[in-house]
């Protein structure tokens, strides 16, 4: 239907309020949406906690260094997770590599009560401090690195002044029956890390011989490992200068990995 005059004046009217009306709303609605930071802070920052954001930036710690190795597990009665080595360039963190994981048969416990002989694995942030096994060091190793012999043992005996230390030999007051002699275990301990839990300061009965390793036929005695080649790689890739350190954790719940 052609417009008549009348519709054409209040069809003026409607439009000259509508502009009105759209002059005086607040330009914040419409402006675009956040898009966010090029990259995310430490979590105590602010930073929203999303599994999008790289995990070492929803850490309460990473240990102060440029490299960090994440040991996660969905709930703290699962034996299996993910170990991720990260990189920190020019301030970013990046992923350098990922690994199916194992853990303590007994699963995952709070580092700090854990109690030696339950076969769990101790959440937490700690250093690393040298590697070891019975296979050489890989090509590009730059981290101190100890070759196990016949007489290499980790003194696990509460009674000992080794209390949770490398010995070799095997001194005469820890027990050979509460210590493990590293040759025995050529698979697991080919390649390996020291993850310094309960080392610097031992106490004892808390837990001795945690260490980052290589598979064996399941779930571990309490350490992290990981298949050999993922073992190969890691040891290559840390670097003393970088202050390395692993936090150890769970996704969730009081032992989870971003509270360490």
């Amino acid at each position: 239907m052609p417009m008549t005059t009348g519709t054409r004046a209040r069809t003026r009217t409607c439009v000259a309020l509508l502009t009105a009306v759209c002059a005086a709303l607040p330009l914040t609605l419409a402006a675009p949406a956040h898009a966010g930071p090029a990259h995310a802070g430490p979590a105590h920052a602010g930073i929203a906690h999303s599994d999008r954001v790289p995990l070492p930036y929803r850490m309460a710690d990473t240990g102060g260094g440029d490299q960090l190795i994440t040991a996660r597990a969905p709930a703290p009665d699962t034996t299996t997770g993910t170990v991720t080595w990260w990189q920190r360039l020019n301030g970013r963190w990046r992923e350098s590599g990922s690994a199916p994981a194992r853990f303590g048969s007994g699963g995952l416990t709070e580092g700090s009560t854990r109690v030696q002989g339950t076969s769990t694995t101790p959440t937490g942030l700690y250093d690393l401090p040298f590697g070891f096994g019975s296979d050489p060091a890989p090509a590009g190793t730059t981290a101190p690195y100890r070759r196990v012999g016949p007489d290499s043992w980790w003194c696990e005996d509460n009674a000992s002044a080794s209390y949770n230390r490398w010995v070799d030999p095997l001194p005469r007051d820890c027990a050979a029956t509460e210590s493990e002699r590293l040759a025995d275990y050529p698979v697991q301990y080919g390649r390996a890390l020291l993850i310094a839990f309960n080392y610097r300061r031992p106490v004892h009965r808390r837990g001795a011989g945690i260490f980052l390793h290589v598979n064996g036929k399941g779930a571990t005695a309490g350490c992290v490992s990981v298949p050999a080649g993922a073992m190969a790689r890691i040891l290559a890739w840390v670097r003393p200068s970088d202050a390395p350190h692993i936090a150890i954790g769970t996704a969730h719940g009081p032992t989870a990995i971003t509270r360490y």
